[in-house]
Formats: C-alpha cells, structure tokens, sequence
C-alpha cells in the first residue's frame, strides 16, 4: 500500500506550452537532462543525447507502429456520420472500437465507409460502450486504412497533422499502435547512425501502445487506479544485446516508458531479460526498484497520469517535479510533439 495521492503528482501547466505540431528537425527539440541521483539539472538539444552514450551502452527503442486508426462512416440507413477508432483486432474482419456518438453505433446497424471499399456492421456492444464491428472490404485491410484512415492523434493536440509520417518514428515497423511512443519521435537517421558508430548497442522491441496511456487516474491514492494492458514481443538476439550490456556493466538507456513497462515486466532480478511475448499490465510508481533500464529518454507527461508516476519512480519524486517546474518556467514544449528528457 502506497500513501500516495494522485494529486501529489499534479504541476499546473499553461495550456500554450502544450506543443500542437513537431518541430521542423526531429533532433533539435530541447533536452533537459536530470542525474537521478544528484537532482541536477542540465539544458540541451536533443542531438547531444549521444554525448551521454558510451561504448558498450544498449538504447532500447520500441518498433510499434501506429496505426492510421480513425475512421469516419455513415450509418447506411440515416446517413448520421459516426467517428470509430480502431482499439484491438479480434481477427481478420472485426475490431473492437471505440466511437463517437454512440446512440447512433446500435447493434446491427450497417456503416459505409467508401463505397465498393469499405463497409462494416456492428455485431456487439461491450460493457463499457465499446462496439465490435464486422468488416467487409476487397483487397488488404492495413492497404484500405493507410488510405482511408486519420492518425488517431491524442486529444490534447487540436492541430491537424500535415504529414503523417511525423508521428511515427523512423524505425517503426510493426502495426498495431493506437498511439504512438513519442520519446522515439526525436530521433533521424543520422543520430542513430552516428549511435551505432560509437559502438553503442541498438535493440529492438515491440510494444503496441494502447489508448489506456492516455487515461486519467480517478483514484485518491495511486494503487487504487486499474492498469491497463499493452500488448508486447521480444525476440531472442536483442534479448541478448540487453543481456550482454547488463552483464558487463554498460548502461541500458530505454527510449520511452514503453520500453521502460516491456524491460521491466520480462526483466528478473538482475536485470536479465529473455526472449518472450504477451500483455503487460505493469503500473510502475514510487517504492518500484528498477531492475533493467538504468536511463531514459522520455517526454513530459501529464500532471497526475501514471506515466509521470513511472518516471517518479526512476529518478525520485521530488526530482522530477522539480524538472517539471522548471521546464514550465523556461517554457520547454509538452507532451506528444514536445521536448525530451534524459534521466541519466
């Protein structure tokens, strides 16, 4: 049991310094960088990040990427427009979803999304309101989505995207993301070859990001809050760049708190991992003993969101809300398309 309170996580932000678009360069976001163990305090760009890697080191980056998930369909019989985001694939034709407004998704009603392309039937309503709904279409579905589909982006960002791409890292690869793992966003081609150059260990996970990160905390106290499950993979050979860099004592520096909730759920108590898939529910808060990631390359989270309560736990609470106040007070940008972060 914690004596936390969700509220002792909370740092009041002006709404202006919520970044709405990425900055022209990946890598010339601003960096703050923080010594968890000293609570010093550094102003970079996010290009010297490879100052602060050494040969030997493994960077952890996440290779989701997100899906194009929000669709816009009509009711056949209405023509009442309805908004679906796709949330889980159940298999090749039907989705869970979640849609915008509900009273017009009844069961069994029928949704043209393009004409001969496209169409669908709802077939269930869940508990909480999501709807499942049946696909009919010619051709490959992730095809039809890349051209019919709207990035799903968070709703705290208004702005539309002009280039799709740009909420997704250079190195994404494996759909399945209703969000994207934006501490990757920062990096382009050259830095991470310029990484590797320095003989720096690159591995490759897979975790698909799901809308749950973006969930409020209701709870008073922290441990009353429900995680929710992400979906991860693992595969054997960057098992064991992790593996080698904790075995000889170089550093293992996760690229975002997706990489931070895989390394930590499949790590044992050394800091090991093995190759494996499968969900993780993990809520990582003050009192959590790290056992892999030994750095981060983060963003800044919301006030009170579990996600400022993972990287609490890493660099210490009081740390980190010192960071956070003093990002504000040098008007560093947040959230999705904002600055990083570097917990050394």
């Amino acid at each position: 049991m914690t004596n936390f309170k969700t509220s002792d996580f909370y740092y009041d932000l002006p709404e202006r310094l919520i970044a709405q678009t990425p900055i022209k360069e990946r890598d010339h976001s601003r960096l703050l960088v923080l010594d968890k163990k000293t609570g010093e305090i550094s102003h970079k760009y996010f290009y010297d990040i490879i100052d602060y890697l050494n040969e030997g080191d493994c960077l952890v980056i996440n290779d989701t990427k997100v899906l194009p998930a929000r669709l816009f369909g009509t009711r056949k019989d209405t023509k009442a427009v309805i908004e679906f985001l796709l949330l889980k694939r159940i298999d090749d034709s039907r989705w869970e979803t979640l849609v915008k407004p509900g009273k017009k998704a009844r069961l069994g009603a029928e949704i043209v999304f393009e004409e001969n392309f496209l169409t669908g039937k709802i077939v269930d309503i869940l508990e909480e309101g999501n709807r499942i709904i049946e696909f009919q279409y010619e051709g490959i579905f992730e095809e039809i989505l890349d051209k019919l589909g709207e990035m799903p982006l968070p709703p705290y960002i208004h702005e539309k995207l002009e280039d799709k791409d740009r909420y997704q890292t250079i190195y994404a690869k494996h759909l399945g993301s209703a969000a994207a793992p934006t501490a990757g966003l920062h990096f382009n081609d050259k830095l991470l070859a310029d990484i590797e150059k320095k003989n720096v260990n690159i591995a490759k996970l897979t975790l698909h990001v799901g809308l749950g990160t973006f969930r409020p905390v209701k709870s008073e106290y922290i441990d009353g809050h429900i995680m929710h499950s992400e979906y991860y993979e693992l595969n054997d050979s960057e098992a064991n760049k992790i593996n080698i860099a904790k075995q000889t004592g170089h550093k293992v520096i996760s690229v975002g708190t997706t990489s931070v909730r895989t390394l930590e759920t499949i790590a044992d108590d050394e800091g090991n991992v093995k190759a494996q898939k499968g969900w993780t529910n993990i809520f990582i808060y003050p009192g959590y003993k790290y056992k892999a990631v030994d750095s981060l390359i983060t963003n800044f989270h919301l006030p009170e969101s579990t996600l400022i309560m993972l990287v609490s736990a890493l660099a210490g609470k009081e740390n980190i809300m010192k960071a956070y106040r003093e990002a504000v007070e040098r008007e560093y940008r947040f959230f999705s398309f904002g600055d990083a972060m570097f917990i050394k």
